[in-house]
């Protein structure tokens, strides 16, 4: 977020708004969006699943968290080969 410098008091009271339906207002989600989905793409299996204990949950959303860290630390070593083979 950028820092901005007010020289008076007058200068803070300009709006920060955009009006509806400007262009600048559909950027800042899709770049978060879009951050979010090249950083994380996170995996879980589809479908219900049911567990007799919440130890039983905890365990296997620690798996689930453990497989995707795995999946996102390889796919960021292969992306760093890939730089380091271009330059």
């Amino acid at each position: 977020m950028p820092v901005r410098k007010f020289r008076s008091i007058e200068e803070m009271d300009s709006p920060l708004w955009h009006t509806p339906g400007d262009p600048v207002l559909y950027k800042a989600p899709r770049r978060v969006w879009g951050l979010a989905h090249r950083m994380l793409q996170l995996h879980f299996p589809p479908g219900v699943h049911k567990h007799r204990t919440i130890e039983g949950m905890n365990a296997m959303q620690e798996a689930w968290d453990d497989a995707n860290f795995t999946a996102y630390h390889e796919r960021r070593q292969r992306e760093l080969a890939e730089l380091e083979g271009r330059s």
